[in-house]
């Protein structure tokens, strides 16, 4: 194969034969062979867990998948090259048009596990905290998409609306008037622990890390800034007072310090 590259390369390679190597979907340029094989590694990936919004320290087939994948969601992830980038993200889409989300990737894996739960042409029953798929408790999840429901974007909305999702339901006004206060402080509380964690995770995918600057920032999709150095600074602190599926949700994300003694 690199002798026909070069004799491609060179101009010297008669038209039959080169007609006869891209039936076989040979690759010309190494660093696109490079990106294909990769890419093959995606699709077993898919085959797999039916989502490429994979943590960004999975591997298949011997091939850091999570990294690359993660790589291409940067700016120029793809290729400083227009017209190969839009090939990528096209040979991409092809396999999950959700590779790369305008939400957080971590949100997608939970929802493409959700969705995988879920039998073909039907709608999702009933999930409770705990219920556990590929590792992820999509029942806590799910608690907490419906519990933040006018936080989400439209696309992720519509997306659960697909699987049978539903907003909870509003109290009634008077229920409203006696209960207002102690709703709001909880759900503040936990708003602020949902949108660390979104950031938390969105910072780790990007970075490969979840290691943060006392003073880092993090912007959300939907334009909310969240001090993720503070939260994570403040969350450690209070660990004693978190419950146990919000350490495993932390420690998933590869937080040490959340996990079980």
């Amino acid at each position: 194969l690199s002798d026909q590259r070069r004799s491609m390369r060179a101009g010297t390679m008669l038209p039959g034969r080169a007609e006869d190597l891209e039936a076989l979907d040979v690759v010309w340029d190494p660093a696109d062979a490079a990106w294909e094989e990769n890419l093959g590694a995606a699709k077993a990936y898919f085959a797999a867990y039916g989502t490429l919004a994979m943590p960004v320290t999975a591997m298949i087939m011997d091939r850091p998948v999570g990294q690359w994948l993660a790589n291409a969601r940067k700016k120029n992830g793809l290729g400083k090259d227009g017209a190969r980038a839009s090939r990528r993200a096209a040979l991409l889409a092809a396999i999950d048009p959700d590779w790369n989300p305008d939400w957080p990737v971590d949100w997608q894996r939970h929802y493409a596990a959700l969705r995988g739960a879920v039998v073909p042409g039907g709608v999702l029953g009933c999930v409770e905290p705990g219920a556990m798929v590929n590792g992820l408790d999509v029942g806590a999840w799910l608690v907490a998409q419906q519990d933040g429901w006018e936080g989400l974007s439209g696309g992720q909305r519509e997306r659960l609306v697909q699987l049978g999702v539903r907003p909870p339901e509003k109290p009634a006004a008077e229920t409203v008037a006696v209960r207002a206060r102690p709703r709001r402080a909880g759900g503040a509380r936990a708003g602020a622990f949902e949108r660390g964690l979104v950031a938390l995770a969105q910072y780790a995918e990007r970075e490969g890390t979840v290691v943060v600057a006392r003073s880092w920032s993090e912007e959300l999709p939907d334009g909310t800034s969240v001090r993720l150095g503070v939260w994570l600074s403040n969350t450690r602190t209070r660990r004693a007072g978190l419950s146990e599926e919000q350490l495993e949700r932390l420690a998933a994300l590869g937080l040490e310090w959340a996990q079980a003694a």
